[in-house]
């Protein structure tokens, strides 16, 4: 294969929304394997959460061990102590909520995370936040709502686990915003998978280690693939384009997941799905084209 075919597209705006809306598709497979571990298989959430990104971790070495002992230097070990430490627990967090809700749930409330991002972005990281990423965002999170109607359903302490993920996560990737201008992705990505074994074993022996075996190990390994290929394509969308602007396009995760949660558990959500996921893909739409616009005045 020519290597020029794998070369990045030259619009950033191009860039950022497909490494974003590529990270969704396996996110969502991955979303997958972790309920069924901790639902169908009733797998503790600590232990998998720990197991996840143990075998992350493993499958990343051929990676480090291609890009050399350079790729784990850094010269900010405490930013990436910090941004890790946010990132494991939102994982703990979102591991237990797909433990107790249903995949669609999950995935609208933990949609709340742009509102975290986009605040944070303006605040910690001086990023420009016009009026047509505001909209987008809300836009996208509107669709959310509909989809799930929190004002028909009764909320329960599990179902709002995805809420604290969300900001969890948001603090997380802003650090990583602030990294990738300083920092390879290969070594964001690494850092993240080194760190975060340790800090997941501490959590799940201190909530009772389980080790998998048969059916569970099978699927801890795809989950620790998975979990490789998605956090590097999300470095890659941070590192293209700004962070308000690529978040957007993290809300097709939603009907992805709707469709993966409908073809492996039989989840039909309840509602106007279709019209919250068409909000969703028009406010990606619209915030793209408003990118490409602004970068072909700009050249």
């Amino acid at each position: 294969m020519n290597q020029n075919s794998l070369a990045v597209p030259r619009s950033r705006a191009i860039a950022g929304a497909a490494f974003m809306v590529l990270g969704g598709v396996v996110f969502s497979l991955l979303n997958v394997v972790t309920q069924w571990l901790t639902m169908e298989l009733a797998f503790p959430s600590a232990s998998t959460a720990f197991w996840q990104y143990a075998f992350a971790f493993l499958f990343s070495l051929p990676f480090l061990r291609k890009v050399g002992l350079s790729a784990m230097r850094t010269n900010y070990p405490w930013r990436h102590l910090v941004r890790v430490v946010f990132a494991a627990l939102g994982v703990e967090a979102w591991v237990s909520g797909l433990a107790s809700v249903p995949i669609w749930q999950a995935i609208a409330l933990v949609m709340t995370s742009p509102f975290f991002i986009i605040l944070g972005a303006r605040l910690f990281l001086g990023e420009r936040v016009g009026s047509a990423r505001w909209a987008a965002t809300a836009v996208g999170f509107a669709g959310a709502m509909i989809i799930l109607q929190p004002w028909s359903d009764s909320f329960t302490w599990a179902a709002l686990l995805p809420v604290l993920s969300a900001l969890l996560w948001g603090a997380s990737s802003l650090i990583t915003k602030s990294l990738t201008g300083i920092e390879k992705p290969e070594t964001i990505t690494v850092w993240l998978l080194v760190l975060l074994t340790p800090i997941n074993g501490g959590l799940a022996l201190a909530a009772g280690f389980a080790v998998p075996t048969g059916a569970a190990l099978a699927l801890f390994l795809l989950a620790g693939l998975l979990t490789v290929v998605a956090q590097y394509l999300l470095t890659l969308a941070y590192a293209s384009a700004d962070a308000a602007y690529v978040q957007p396009f993290d809300d097709l995760k939603l009907p992805l997941n709707v469709l993966a949660g409908w073809l492996f558990f039989g989840y039909a959500p309840a509602g106007y799905l279709w019209l919250g996921a068409a909000l969703i893909l028009a406010a990606s739409l619209f915030i793209m084209r408003s990118e490409m616009r602004r970068e072909r005045e700009a050249a």
